[in-house]
């Protein structure tokens, strides 16, 4: 059974299931899921805890099996946790798995830790019988168009709130600017905001003073809002990067790859090719497809052409090369890399051998 971060706690209240699987990268709402289950299990009686980390194809899954099918001679019940850290049981562990979700006892209530899959690996034998013997909490990262939400959300159940209309809004906008990426550093600034101020209201120059710079820049998250056409938030984001230390020819691959991509993509569309084969073909998937499909259409060939071209000169200017019209400063030159691609996304196809307005006003102005 699938259920959401939110959906949790009321399913709990509902009474225990005897297995539940929490998948997903976001270590704050997996470690929130965890203590749920814990504490909800601890209130049922489920006094005993054993823990078992999967390290390594040599993991002994016998002792697994085993402690599930012996009793306690000081608890009725327990609770056993099953970490896999890779998320790759193999073959022993697999078999492992569906025995054990097919000899579950009532006295038993098990809690399965695991990192973000892929589909094949949600698709597999033994996370299917996760899934049937129980409850399946997948937790993602919150994106940033949702991340004032979670906020207002949290603010509330610690008594808070922001104003109402504009400024309640831009407060949660500074808000999600300064901890975006970062899900642990958003709820020790909810939980600093809890000790300084009382219920109620909070202004913008409270949240302001309290909550401090602590963003973190994701690399891959950087492409995404450079195909979203997302200026302001490129630049933001850049400059983050380049604050953390964060490698330039690192940025570069990110960027220069989703172009390839974007060009391996226009020419099967123009080859005849359905966009979806072609976006497979260039290998683009998750997050990305759904802004790939909107950008292949939008960039004319010569656009793509020209951004394979800035690629290029970019990645010589990161490792010390000079180009006419070019900054030699590298994450100056990234820059620019991204406005190009950014602002091609960002307004309608420009004629062969001209740009549009706003990009070349970006341009000149660094």
């Amino acid at each position: 059974m699938q259920v959401r971060s939110d959906q949790l706690d009321s399913q709990l209240q509902r009474g225990l299931k005897p297995v539940y699987t929490v998948h997903g990268d976001e270590p704050l709402l997996a470690q929130e899921a965890g203590d749920a289950i814990r504490s909800a299990a601890r209130a049922a009686g489920y006094s005993e805890r054993k823990v078992f980390t999967v390290s390594g194809a040599h993991f002994d899954w016998s002792g697994l099996l085993g402690a599930s099918q012996a009793m306690s001679l000081f608890a009725e019940r327990q609770l056993i946790e099953i970490r896999i850290p890779n998320g790759k049981p193999g073959k022993d562990g697999s078999e492992a798995l569906q025995r054990y979700c097919a000899a579950l006892s009532d006295d038993l209530v098990t809690l399965v830790h695991l990192p973000r899959l892929d589909r094949q690996q949600q698709q597999s034998a033994w996370f299917t019988a996760l899934d049937a013997a129980g409850v399946m909490l997948r937790v993602d990262p919150v994106e940033r168009r949702a991340l004032p939400q979670w906020i207002a959300q949290r603010l509330a159940r610690q008594g808070q709130s922001v104003a109402e209309g504009d400024a309640g809004q831009h407060a949660l906008a500074f808000f999600s600017d300064r901890v975006e990426g970062n899900l642990l550093a958003a709820h020790q600034e909810l939980q600093k905001l809890a000790l300084l101020y009382p219920a109620g209201v909070l202004s913008f120059e409270q949240i302001e003073a309290a909550v401090l710079n602590v963003a973190r820049y994701d690399v891959f998250k950087l492409g995404e809002a450079v195909l979203a056409g997302q200026v302001p938030r490129v630049l933001r984001m850049l400059d983050g990067l380049r604050a953390e230390g964060e490698a330039a020819v690192l940025v570069h691959w990110t960027l220069a790859s989703d172009i390839l991509a974007l060009k391996s993509a226009k020419d099967a569309v123009i080859a005849g090719k359905p966009l979806a084969m072609a976006l497979r073909e260039a290998r683009v998937w998750g997050a990305k497809e759904r802004l790939f499909e909107r950008a292949v259409p939008l960039l004319a060939e010569h656009q793509v052409a020209h951004l394979v071209e800035a690629a290029s000169v970019c990645d010589g200017v990161i490792k010390g090369l000079k180009h006419p019209g070019w900054p030699l400063e590298p994450w100056d030159a990234l820059r620019r890399l991204a406005l190009l691609l950014t602002q091609n996304l960002a307004t309608p196809p420009a004629p062969r051998g001209k740009a549009p307005v706003l990009m070349r006003l970006a341009l000149e102005a660094q």
